[in-house]
C-alpha cells in the first residue's frame, strides 16, 4: 500500500491535520461549512452541546450535537482555493491513517453543507431569498488540477455554458458538479429556489464588477438570465460551490450549498436584513438535517 510522504500529508507536532489543526475524533459525519469565521458561533448557537472549539488561522471549528445528531461547523474562509485545503484535509481525517500515512481500506463518506451568501443573477430572485445549488458551474479551474475530473470538465452543461458566453479567446474552461442527491432532497422545499450556481474565482472582475478595472466579460451578468439548460436557470454567483461539489464527487462525499441572496446583481439591490435572514437560513438548514436523527 502506498505510503504518503511527510511533505504531502503535513501534520502538526501534535499529529493533527496541518491547516485545520484537527484530529479524526474531533469532527462529526455531518459538517456545516461557512466562509465567514464569525458565522461559526452563529451556527453553533443552535447546537444543544459543544465539545470542541478550535481555531487555527482563519479555520475555526466547533463540534457538538443537535439532539442525537453529531455535527461540526467549520469556517473555510473565502474561495475555492480554501475549499481545496478544507476538503482534502477533512477527507484525510476520515480516510487516511495519520499514524502510518496510508489510505484506510474502508472509506467513509461525510455530509458537507455550505451555508453561505450569494448574488442573484435573476430579475425574479430578490434579496433575502434562499437558493439551493442543484448544480454548480466552476469558472475557477481548480478541478482541472485533478486527473479524475474529466467527466466534470466534459459535462454537457459546461460545454453549453462555454458556447453561450462566446469565449473566443478560450479564457475559461468551465466544469460542472452536482449536489449530493440525499442532501438535495433533505434541503429542498417550497421555501427555497433550486437551480444552477456560478462559482467565480474572485469577487470583482470574475463576477463582472467594474471599479477601476474593466472586467473582460463586462456585460455577461446582464444577459445570463437568458441561459437555460434542461429547463434550469442560472440563479446565482458565489465563490466556493463548484470546488465543494467537485472534490466531494471525486472523494465520495455528499455535498450541498444553500445560500442567502444578499445582492441582486440584475436589479443592483442589496439586503437590508442580512443578519436576521442568515439566522433563519441556518435554522432552516439545521432543522431539515436533524429530522433524520430525531
Amino acid at each position: 500500500m502506498r505510503k504518503i510522504a511527510d511533505s504531502e500529508l503535513v501534520l502538526t507536532k501534535n499529529k493533527k491535520i496541518y491547516h485545520l489543526d484537527l484530529g479524526p475524533d474531533e469532527i462529526a459525519p455531518t459538517i456545516i461549512l461557512v466562509g465567514d469565521p464569525g458565522r461559526v458561533a452563529m451556527v453553533s448557537s443552535f447546537f444543544d452541546t459543544i465539545h470542541i472549539k478550535r481555531q487555527h488561522r482563519e479555520f475555526i471549528t466547533h463540534t457538538g450535537e443537535i439532539g442525537k445528531m453529531p455535527i461540526s461547523v467549520i469556517a473555510t474562509g473565502i474561495g475555492t482555493d480554501n475549499i481545496d485545503i478544507v476538503l482534502n484535509e477533512l477527507d484525510a481525517l476520515v480516510n487516511i491513517d495519520l499514524e502510518d500515512k496510508t489510505e484506510n481500506s474502508e472509506k467513509k463518506s461525510l455530509k458537507l453543507i455550505r451555508i453561505g451568501t450569494c448574488g442573484s443573477l435573476s430579475p425574479e430572485l430578490d434579496v433575502d431569498n434562499f437558493v439551493l445549488s442543484g448544480m454548480a458551474i466552476g469558472l475557477d479551474n481548480l478541478l482541472l488540477y485533478y486527473r479524475d475530473a474529466h467527466n466534470l470538465i466534459n459535462h454537457p452543461l459546461a460545454q453549453s455554458f462555454k458556447s453561450f458566453i462566446n469565449d473566443k479567446e478560450n479564457r475559461i474552461n468551465p466544469y460542472v458538479a452536482e449536489c449530493g442527491s440525499t442532501l438535495f432532497n433533505q434541503l429542498n422545499s417550497d421555501q427555497v429556489k433550486a437551480g444552477i450556481t456560478l462559482t467565480a474565482p474572485g469577487f470583482y472582475g470574475p463576477q463582472g464588477r467594474h471599479l477601476r478595472l474593466t472586467p473582460y466579460f463586462e456585460n455577461l451578468n446582464d444577459r445570463i438570465y437568458q441561459f437555460e439548460f434542461q429547463g434550469k436557470k442560472i440563479l446565482n454567483f458565489e465563490m466556493e460551490t463548484s470546488a465543494l461539489y467537485g472534490l466531494s464527487k471525486l472523494l465520495g462525499h455528499q455535498a450541498a450549498t444553500i445560500c442567502l441572496v444578499v445582492a441582486n446583481r440584475y436589479k443592483k439591490t442589496f439586503s437590508n436584513n442580512y443578519q436576521q435572514m442568515m439566522k433563519k437560513l441556518i435554522q432552516y438548514t439545521l432543522e431539515n438535517l436533524s429530522q433524520t436523527h430525531s
